[in-house]
């Protein structure tokens, strides 16, 4: 599950716009609107939900659930780590 403030706060860390968030996930922006103006978890066709995580996680963001580790404990985001360049080339 997502809440809509990690949606925003991972749109926000990836440095994309609703509008983008929106063509990259196939969804439409009104979609998107909707999703980040709810209250707590957000809520939805479990479709539309998983192609927008889906573009979050392509565009480098990572979700943290409530069951996942994290610095504070809780939901939150943060930026995937970024694999070392393969010295093999």
């Amino acid at each position: 599950m997502i809440t809509a403030a990690q949606m925003r706060a991972a749109r926000a860390l990836a440095g994309i716009d609703q509008k983008t968030l929106a063509e990259r996930a196939g969804v439409s922006l009104p979609t998107i609107q909707r999703m980040e103006a709810s209250d707590g978890v957000v809520r939805g066709v479990v479709d539309t939900l998983m192609k927008v995580v889906q573009a979050l996680d392509e565009a480098g963001v990572e979700l943290i659930g409530e069951n996942q580790t994290s610095e504070r404990g809780g939901r939150g985001v943060r930026l995937k780590p970024v694999a070392p360049p393969n010295p093999q080339g």
